[in-house]
This record gives structure tokens, C-alpha cells and sequence, in this order.
């Protein structure tokens, strides 16, 4: 069964997203505003912690990083934090379910 997590977080008039589906493959996707700026695919869960940087579009722009990690040790829940301009922000997850499986759709 595969696993879904959309992370966001509003920044200075911007949306940012991170998206992940694991299973076979994990799938980790940045978006800012709406469009893909970042995009890691690993097989298997992935590795964790994981790193996507990205730009806010403003002039000048605002680099940014998002990092995807565990809470503690063995807990297979991750947290994202968006690393901006000095700070570390918390993005909440905002569907933590499991995806159907494609077998289970048919």
C-alpha cells in the first residue's frame, strides 16, 4: 500500500508544497505556487533525512530548503521543516492516509 503526505506552508504571499508518495518507489515533489521546482524519485521509503531546495520568486529571489525527517528513531511518520532565511519553519502534513492500491481499485 502506498503512502501519501502533502506538506505547506504560506511564505511571504507564496505557497510551498511538498508532496511524497512512498511505496515501491517514494516520490518527493517541491512546488512553489503551483508549479514543480524540485523533484527526487528513490526506490523503496527513500532515504530520510531527504533535501529539496527551491527559490521563492521575488526580487531578489529567496532560496530555500525543505528537509524531510523522522520525529525520532524508528517512527515511520515523517515531519518537513522549511529552512528559510536563517529560520526553521514547520510544515504540516496535511493528508496522512493511505493511498488505495491500484489492485484494490480494479
Amino acid at each position: 500500500m502506498r503512502r501519501r503526505h502533502s506538506f505547506h506552508r504560506d511564505q511571504y504571499g507564496h505557497s510551498i508544497t511538498v508532496n511524497v508518495r512512498s511505496g515501491l518507489l517514494t516520490e518527493t515533489e517541491l512546488l512553489v505556487d503551483g508549479k514543480e521546482v524540485g523533484f527526487l524519485r528513490e526506490r523503496g521509503t527513500g532515504h530520510l533525512p531527504r533535501r529539496l531546495t527551491g527559490e521563492l520568486p521575488d526580487h531578489p529571489a529567496r532560496p530555500f530548503t525543505v528537509r524531510l525527517d523522522r520525529p525520532a528513531p524508528g517512527l515511520h511518520l515523517p515531519t518537513c521543516v522549511l529552512e528559510l532565511e536563517g529560520r526553521a519553519l514547520p510544515m504540516p502534513d496535511q493528508v496522512a492516509h493511505p493511498e488505495p492500491s491500484r489492485a484494490a481499485a480494479r
